[in-house]
């Protein structure tokens, strides 16, 4: 297929939500991803400044691309969990190469013994821990990987104001020991926990629910993760008429509820952080990475932006590092850039800003080069005081000479913020461990 019949045919894909393929000449996947509108996403691949925008991973998928395929969706939570199903399913080779798939996250339906036997936690799990904290025989279902951690956090909270289910807490309803001590929660008799108070919960403490219809709560949930809605639309409404002929009009009404909800998801909280399509993005956007530790311990990292002079504190992000050996700094920023350029999902910035001089300069330099982008990077040295004392450069790296000189009030705000956050995350884990 030529470039021209590629572009013909991402015009004709419909401007709704759902998932896409690249696939090679033998119809295999090559990548996956998912899209509030299939025509736009699609269409972005074929920018002319994708190189740029993108990366050359991405370039070369598109090169060995010989066909597009889609499902449409009716919502992104849709495209959001189906998504994850066909990466599960198909394993492209470019959606591993792209991202750190041990930073990925699932969402795990939990076996559970006595005495919560019957009442299955819903828990979100990071890909590398997954096997540490729940191995295969403690796990009723495994939903994922999903690329997309902050979205996930978005679609439970959607899908939990839906079907109400239970995460941490414990029944205490259902054992004989009282107080029951559990991470450090005290529950004492059968009080209901706040999650039940605001509807997020069916009652599991208080005994407000059965095994039989809290199981059933689970297999709703199990089949939109699934990805079938159709079936579970059926479902409610066979269990509402059911519920309505034997006059128990107030489960009927909840079931009525449900229903009309799953038709028309709420979930405006998807699409505000939707690929923000940087092949479009006129802006000058500016990525500054910091990070902090205490001998070693407690180290973090943190991303933050700076976009046409202003900061945007949404986009800031933070990480935990836990690959690199204490003190050294140049393996925390390969960390630290590994990671966020792991998610292609993100825009790529127009310029990076490093704390520190030719080490993290270089360091940061052999992880863009690994990942086939090319964005200028500026080092912000500093005097004993913690004060700038100078910014450098790489050489061949920073594209258009005067940019230090015309971006300098923004190059040290975004390095202040990355300073000020980085602080602030590291202290946070220092309290937490206390």
């Amino acid at each position: 297929m030529t470039l021209e019949e590629f572009k013909k045919k991402a015009a004709k894909l419909p401007d709704a939500p759902g998932v896409y393929f690249f696939l090679d000449a033998r119809k295999k996947v090559l990548y996956i991803g998912k899209a509030t509108s299939l025509r736009s996403r699609v269409r972005s691949y074929f920018a002319s400044d994708l190189p740029k925008t993108r990366g050359q991973l991405i370039v070369s998928m598109v090169e060995k691309a010989k066909a597009i395929d889609w499902r449409q969706t009716d919502s992104v939570l849709e495209a959001l969990l189906l998504e994850a199903s066909l990466i599960r399913t198909h394993k492209p080779p470019h959606n591993t190469d792209l991202k750190d798939d041990k930073s990925f996250n699932h969402v795990v339906i939990t076996k559970e013994d006595p005495p919560a036997g019957g009442f299955p936690r819903v828990l979100l799990v990071r890909g590398k821990n997954l096997e540490a904290e729940f191995p295969p025989e403690t796990r009723l279902h495994t939903f994922g990987p999903f690329p997309h951690g902050a979205q996930l956090k978005e679609a439970l909270k959607i899908i939990r104001k839906i079907f109400p289910y239970r995460d941490t807490c414990v029944p205490c309803k259902y054992t004989k020991v009282a107080p029951l001590l559990y991470k450090g929660a005290t529950f004492v008799g059968c009080k209901p926990c706040f999650n039940r108070h605001i509807g997020l919960c069916p009652g599991v403490c208080s005994g407000e629910i059965s095994k039989t219809e809290y199981e059933r709560i689970i297999r709703r949930i199990v089949m939109l993760f699934q990805g079938k809605k159709s079936t579970l639309l059926k479902s409610l409404e066979r269990d509402m008429k059911i519920a309505a002929k034997k006059e128990a009009f107030e489960e009927a009404a909840r079931l009525r509820g449900q229903m009309f909800a799953l038709q028309h998801i709420q979930d405006v909280s998807l699409i505000k952080d939707e690929y923000r399509r940087p092949f479009e993005i006129s802006s000058f956007r500016i990525e500054a990475y910091d990070a902090a530790h205490l001998g070693g311990s407690a180290a973090v990292g943190v991303m933050t932006v700076v976009e046409d002079g202003a900061a945007a504190p949404a986009e800031y992000r933070k990480f935990i590092l836990r690959a690199t050996k204490a003190g050294d700094d140049p393996g925390a920023l390969k960390e630290i850039l590994s990671r966020r350029l792991g998610h292609s999902e993100w825009p790529l910035p127009k310029l990076i800003v490093i704390d520190g001089s030719t080490a993290q300069l270089n360091a940061a330099h052999t992880i863009l080069k690994e990942f086939g982008v090319q964005i200028p990077l500026v080092g912000v040295t500093k005097d004993e005081k913690h004060r700038p004392r100078a910014l450098q450069g790489l050489p061949a790296q920073v594209g258009d000479k005067n940019i230090i000189k015309i971006r300098e009030k923004e190059i040290l705000l975004a390095n202040a913020e990355a300073h000020r956050f980085a602080i602030g995350f590291h202290r946070k884990k220092l309290r937490d461990r206390l």
